[in-house]
């Protein structure tokens, strides 16, 4: 097998964008460490890579809220090694429509879902802690993340599924709407909702699989964690893809299957203001293996491992992939290393985790954006990595090599 492909962010630019009125970087495909006082301007840096693919970014915000004040709006420009090679990527906002994004990909106009074909990024923030207490929906985005990264056009059928559900929410709050109408809302969240299914057990089994090869090393390290998805459609194709079924087939059954729950649940979804079944139910459940003990139940300190865990195994799981398409029922991108995105996880960790964790990311041969307060945090990134120092100064921030 060929080896993998090393994505990177060769160059970027930011003019406009949250603290930075201007500025560059230029890498080379080195992994980056980004170390200055709380407030400066890291996770800025960070929030800007993570709208290198499809969404709202690493906060997830209105668009609005990075414009810089008094900007005329916000613009990215990066060069990057992706998916298909070397690449250049533009998107902003602009104050006259701050909540339409554009993109254009070497000079060409397109939409935002084509970045998730370019790119595959991973991050993991303070803000993830509670990921495992926290509401279910914030961990389907973390799952839908993760597929996104197997199957690029899984942000079109989670888009295309979600459009479909508030139109017929609207319709049936309204009580007046064609019976054939509602029929053909039914069907299209049929066939999105049945693709987001597959692509979340296809994601499952491929992460499973990857935690299973996690590097040997003390316990005390990042344990191993057991993932499930908690939902019938889910469960369903996990299973089938696991005994080698034919997934188009089972795919559309389960089309046929939610169309006709979701035709006879008619009232009760219009007297609940909501659909009561499909993916947007779905949730995802994980146990520390070697304690038998949920995540929610953990420690702080024992949730943060587990996420690290679970993210490094996605990392592996994608830089080890293979398959057959974009849109394909089983296949996946091809295997390539992704760009890490880790906003103060030095921080929380001891010496052993982080050299652990910095080991990890040298394997992979992934390139790294790490954020801290302190640059003795990153002692054992190596030598080839770029040092920023970022400071604040009259409310624009400054980076210092």
């Amino acid at each position: 097998m060929s080896a993998p492909v090393r994505l990177a962010v060769e160059a970027l630019r930011l003019a406009g964008f949250r603290s930075y009125a201007l500025a560059e970087i230029e890498t080379r495909g080195a992994s980056v460490v980004l170390f200055g006082p709380n407030g400066a301007g890291k996770t800025n840096l960070l929030e800007a890579v993570s709208l290198l693919v499809p969404g709202r970014g690493l906060r997830r915000v209105p668009l609005d809220e990075m414009i810089r004040h008094g900007a005329p709006g916000w613009r990215i420009t990066a060069r990057i090694d992706g998916t298909a090679g070397p690449a250049e990527i533009v998107t902003g906002v602009e104050t006259a429509a701050p909540g339409r994004r554009s993109v254009t990909i070497d000079g060409k106009a397109a939409p935002q879902t084509a970045l998730g074909r370019l790119m595959r990024i991973l991050w993991l923030t303070p803000a993830m802690d509670r990921l495992w207490t926290g509401p279910a929906a914030e961990r389907r985005r973390f799952l839908d993340r993760m597929a996104l990264g197997f199957v690029p056009d899984h942000a079109e059928a989670v888009l295309a599924y979600e459009k479909a559900m508030r139109e017929r929410n609207r319709l049936l709050a309204e009580g007046a709407a064609e019976p054939a109408w509602l029929a053909a809302l039914e069907q299209r969240m049929g066939a999105a909702g049945a693709a987001i299914a597959r692509n979340r057990a296809l994601t499952l089994n491929r992460l499973r699989a990857a935690l299973n090869r996690a590097p040997e090393g003390p316990k005390s390290l990042f344990p191993r964690v057991e993932i499930t998805i908690l939902g019938d459609m889910e469960s369903r194709f996990s299973e089938a893809l696991e005994q080698g079924a034919d997934a188009d087939s089972l795919t559309a059954e389960e089309a046929e299957r939610l169309s006709r729950a979701l035709s006879a649940a008619r009232p009760r979804d219009a007297a609940a203001g909501r659909a009561l079944e499909g993916p947007h139910r779905s949730d995802l459940a994980a146990r520390y293996a070697a304690k038998d003990m949920p995540a929610a139940a953990c420690s702080t300190g024992e949730q943060k491992a587990l996420l690290i865990s679970l993210v490094l195994a996605n990392a592996r799981a994608l830089a080890g992939a293979t398959g057959g398409g974009t849109g394909s029922a089983t296949g996946s991108a091809t295997g390539a290393a992704p760009v890490l995105l880790l906003d103060e996880v030095a921080a929380h960790l001891d010496a052993a985790r982080r050299r652990a964790l910095f080991e990890e990311i040298a394997a992979l041969g992934a390139q790294a954006w790490m954020t801290g307060t302190d640059a003795g945090l990153f002692e054992g990134v190596g030598a080839g990595a770029l040092r920023f120092r970022v400071r604040e100064e009259a409310g624009r921030s400054i980076l210092e090599p």
